[in-house]
Parts: structure tokens; C-alpha cells; sequence
């Protein structure tokens, strides 16, 4: 207790600095796209399918396209006009067993969707990222939804994912 009564000049000056660290730690952040520098807009084809279920390539390339409405980070807009191009195609759809009932019955069920994604920037044709694997999934119950339901929530998930990575860099 002595030492502050004695030096108060040196204990003001100690906490001068430290509420200076303090503050400049407390900077700027952006959570923008760190690979995004310069692309204001993007354009999303049509995706591709592969797989013989009908209706993903419509029903992803839609959802896609409303997430990043939804965002607004990137402005959606069509080819000719764009700074980046999605592409997307549909490799995969799986439907299988999740959870049973004590007497095995099936209680639930997962879909799985895979997709081959990439995003370029349209003038270099960089690539900005890529995945040959992404997974959507979703689970739905047996007594009262659909595969459809289950195909919903497997594409919803895509969806987001495809956004966050595109435009939040993660």
C-alpha cells in the first residue's frame, strides 16, 4: 500500500499503458469474405445432377440463390454482368435407416446430398474455393414426414453452407 502513495505517477502512468493495449485490441473487424476483395457480384448457374433424383438441381440452385439474397452480401445477378460464378453439381443422393424402435422397425431416416462446388472469379477464372464433397443432410421421421421432408432440410443445410463459405471465408 506504501508504494502507491509514494510513486502515484508511475502506478497512472502503468495504467495509462494498460488501458492503451487494452483499447487497441478493440480494432476494426469485418466479417466479409477474406477472398472476396474486389467481387461485389455472383452468378449462379443452373446446377448440374447426377444422380437420377428429380428435382435437386432446381430445388439447390434456388435455395442457393435466396441465401445469398437473403445475406446481400454479393449481389446475384446473371452471367454476363457478374465479378464471380457459382457452379454446382449434384453427385450424390443417399436415403438409409437412422434410428430404430426397440422391435428394429425404422424410426427414422437420413438423406444425404453431395455436391461438387466452385466459385471463380469470372475475369481470371481463379478459383476462389472449391469442394468435390460437400454434405447436406437431413433427418426426418418415419411415422409422420416425407423423404421429401428429409430432402428439405438436406438441401437447406447445403444451402447455408454454401453461403457461409462464400461469403463469411469459414
Amino acid at each position: 500500500m506504501n508504494f502507491f502513495l509514494k510513486h502515484p505517477i508511475k502506478i497512472g502512468c502503468w495504467l495509462f499503458l494498460l488501458s492503451l493495449f487494452t483499447i487497441s485490441g478493440c480494432g476494426y473487424y469485418s466479417f466479409s469474405g477474406s477472398g472476396l476483395s474486389g467481387i461485389k457480384t455472383i452468378a449462379i448457374p443452373l446446377f448440374e445432377n447426377n444422380t437420377t433424383e428429380y428435382g435437386l438441381r432446381e430445388n439447390l440452385t434456388q435455395k442457393v440463390v435466396d441465401g445469398f439474397v437473403q445475406d446481400n452480401t454479393l449481389k446475384v445477378v446473371n452471367e454476363r454482368r457478374t465479378d464471380s460464378v457459382l457452379r454446382g453439381t449434384v453427385t450424390q443422393y443417399v436415403r438409409e435407416s437412422y434410428t430404430f424402435d426397440e422391435q428394429e422397425n425404422v424410426k427414422e431416416y437420413i438423406v444425404r446430398v453431395f455436391v461438387k462446388v466452385i466459385l471463380e472469379e469470372k475475369k481470371s477464372k481463379k478459383v476462389i474455393w472449391e469442394e468435390d464433397n460437400l454434405e447436406g443432410w437431413g433427418v426426418y421421421s418415419a411415422l409422420d414426414e416425407t423423404e421429401d421432408d428429409g430432402k428439405e432440410k438436406a438441401m437447406d443445410k447445403l444451402a447455408e453452407d454454401i453461403v457461409n463459405r462464400t461469403v463469411k471465408g469459414w
